[in-house]
């Protein structure tokens, strides 16, 4: 069986860390993006290979619509290089920022840099590495519990991820004639370093989600990887155009 490959944007921390070494255990091969965190990017470089599996990681801002066509040549060198292959696998469009403002009081500029990093440049970076997607592949774009249930201070973002919710059904009806599938999986809150750690630090906060949640904690960064893995299995190659939430039951 040919190597599987995945491509995870924002791999070098918080979720999509995670991700990338769970997908590593599974025995993928892995590339990654970074933004700023170059040290991170290597370390996880080295945790992966420690793991046995290949890992290359590329600077990207996924913001950065202008930069796609250089990042996608980056991909393809490196697929060509490291593996000896001109497509991937596996694409996970995790990159993300959490910025937090009531409604009434959420600017301009928030609302323009929520909406290139989590709906514009997901649609445009996808629609640029199509080339590079096996036929038969996966893409699995990252939502969030937000979409589902509303908390004030969300709205900008939340309506950043139902946007994706739309494309993923949109993706899913068109690509469907390479076999590929595509899916959305939305966390419910997880205590890691996204949003400042707000979830992760703030005591009051943490028991307020976890009084709220159906299995009676907040949920860690593994158990959004180990979603993210079995959501990329061969077992699970039949479903496409789903939302998947993985929140432990919030706000039932």
């Amino acid at each position: 069986m040919t190597q599987r490959i995945a491509l995870v944007t924002g791999g070098s921390r918080g979720l999509g860390k995670n991700a990338v070494l769970k997908l590593a255990d599974k025995g993928t091969d892995i590339i990654f993006t970074w933004n700023s965190q170059q040290q991170a990017a290597l370390d996880v470089v080295a945790e992966i290979e420690r793991k046995g599996r290949k890992a290359v990681a590329i600077q990207l801002n996924v913001s950065d619509i202008a930069s796609f066509a250089t990042f996608t040549r980056d991909v393809k060198t490196q697929l060509k290089s490291v593996w000896n292959r001109e497509t991937f696998d596996y694409l996970v469009n995790n990159a993300g920022i959490g910025l937090y403002a009531p409604f009434a009081d959420t600017p301009e500029a928030m609302f323009d840099e929520l909406l290139s990093i989590h709906f514009k440049g997901p649609f445009f970076l996808t629609q640029r590495l199509l080339p590079l997607i096996k036929n038969g592949g996966r893409i699995l774009n990252v939502s969030t519990g937000l979409a589902r249930f509303a908390l004030p201070g969300y709205a900008a973002y939340a309506s950043m991820k139902g946007a994706m919710e739309v494309l993923t059904r949109y993706q899913a009806k068109e690509l469907g004639e390479r076999g590929i599938t595509v899916n959305s999986i939305a966390p419910g809150a997880i205590e890691t370093d996204f949003g400042g750690g707000r979830l992760r630090d703030n005591k009051e906060l943490n028991a307020y989600v976890a009084s709220q949640t159906a299995l009676g904690r907040a949920g860690l960064p593994g158990d959004i990887g180990d979603a993210i893995a079995a959501l990329l299995s061969d077992e699970l190659g039949w479903m496409t155009a789903q939302r998947i939430e993985v929140s432990g039951g919030m706000f039932l």
